[in-house]
C-alpha cells in the first residue's frame, strides 16, 4: 500500500501552525511544511524551503499533496501596508500555486476581524483574502478563529502575565469568544477530509462552545484563578486610552509592540463572539476543552516553561 499523500501546511512555524505539526503527528499523518528557515527534523514532517513570495517554494510544498491547510498570515505589524502583501498577496500566491499542482481542496484561516474590516487594516486584509479564497474555484472551507490561546502563545499571555500581578487592564465594556489552539487544530485538520456537503465552500466561525461567548471582565477573572488569584482588578480602558497605549508600546518596543494602534481599533470592537450560524456542524467536529480547564492548562504551561 502506497504512503499517504501528506497535506500542505503554510504557518506551520507559527503558534497556531505548531499545534497543527503536534496533532498531526498524534494522528500519524504526514505533513509538508512551507518554512522560511532551516527547521529541527520532525517525524512526518518534510520541510520545503520557502515563503510566501516565493513562487517555486510554494509550487515545491504544494506538488503532489491532496489538500492545502493555509495557515500563515501576519497578525501585528507597527506597519499596516504590511498586512497586504503578506495576507492578501501571499493567500493570492498559496491559491496560485495549489491550482498550478492540481490541488483541489484549500483550508484557509482567517479571522473574526475580517467581519468588520473598516475597523483595522488586518481585519480588511484578511476580508480581502477571504473574497480571493471565494473566487478560486477550489473546493475552499474558510474558518474564522476567535481568540486562540494555549501553550506557546504571546498576545494572551500578558493578560496572564498581568492577572499575576493582580490587575489585568481591559478594553471597552464587551464580550468575546475564545478557543483553545488544540481545538483549533484538530478542527482545522477534522475539515480537511471531512463529508463535502458539510464544510464545501462554507465559512465557519468556531469557539470553545461557551454561547455568547466570555465578557471581557468574565475572562480576566478566569485567567486570575488560573494564575492563582481569587479576584483580579479588571479596568475597563477606555478607546482613547487603548490609543494612547499603542503609542507609549510603540515609543518602548518599537517594531516589538504588542498593542499598535490597529489592533487597538478592533480590540475596541464591543462584540467578538462567534455567531452560531456560523458554527461548524456537530458530525465535523466540537470542542472539547473549556475556558476554564484551557485557562488553566495554558498557566500549567507557562510555569513549566518558565514565562510565569
Amino acid at each position: 500500500m502506497s504512503a499517504p499523500v501528506p497535506l500542505a501546511i503554510t504557518g506551520a512555524t507559527g503558534f497556531v501552525g505548531q499545534a497543527v505539526l503536534d496533532e498531526a503527528a498524534a494522528r500519524g499523518l504526514p505533513v509538508r511544511a512551507l518554512t522560511r528557515r532551516p527547521q529541527q527534523p520532525m517525524a512526518n514532517v518534510e520541510w520545503v524551503q520557502g515563503g510566501l513570495d516565493d513562487a517555486a517554494g510554494l509550487r515545491a510544498c504544494c506538488d503532489g499533496v491532496s489538500a492545502v491547510l493555509h495557515i500563515a498570515g501576519l497578525t501585528n505589524t507597527p506597519d499596516p501596508a504590511q498586512f497586504e502583501q503578506a495576507n492578501v498577496a501571499g493567500t493570492q500566491a498559496v491559491i496560485d500555486a495549489a491550482k498550478g499542482a492540481r490541488v483541489k481542496r484549500f483550508v484557509f484561516v482567517s479571522s473574526l476581524s475580517a467581519r468588520e474590516p473598516k475597523l483595522s487594516a488586518y481585519g480588511a486584509s484578511k476580508a480581502r483574502a477571504e473574497a480571493l479564497v471565494q473566487a478560486s474555484g477550489l473546493d475552499w472551507t474558510t474558518v474564522r478563529p476567535p481568540g486562540v490561546y494555549g501553550p506557546r502563545d504571546v498576545d494572551y499571555f500578558e493578560m496572564f502575565r498581568s492577572a499575576k500581578l493582580g490587575v489585568v487592564p481591559l478594553p471597552p465594556r464587551g464580550a468575546s469568544s475564545i478557543i483553545h489552539v488544540t481545538d483549533l487544530a484538530r478542527l482545522l485538520l477534522d475539515l480537511v477530509d471531512a463529508q463535502p456537503a458539510l464544510v464545501r465552500k462554507k465559512l465557519f466561525e468556531p469557539d470553545d462552545g461557551r454561547t455568547g461567548g466570555y465578557g471581557h471582565d468574565e475572562l480576566a477573572q478566569m485567567i486570575g484563578r488560573a494564575v492563582g488569584r481569587r479576584r483580579v482588578f479588571a479596568p475597563h480602558l477606555p478607546a482613547r486610552l487603548l490609543k494612547a497605549g499603542a503609542r507609549i508600546d510603540s515609543l518602548l518596543r518599537g517594531a516589538k509592540a504588542r498593542l499598535t494602534a490597529d489592533r487597538a481599533s478592533y480590540m475596541a470592537h464591543p462584540n467578538w463572539v462567534s455567531r452560531s450560524d456560523r458554527a461548524v456542524p456537530k458530525p465535523v467536529w466540537q470542542p472539547e476543552i473549556g475556558g476554564e480547564e484551557g485557562m488553566r492548562r495554558t498557566a500549567a504551561w507557562y510555569r513549566e516553561e518558565g514565562w510565569l
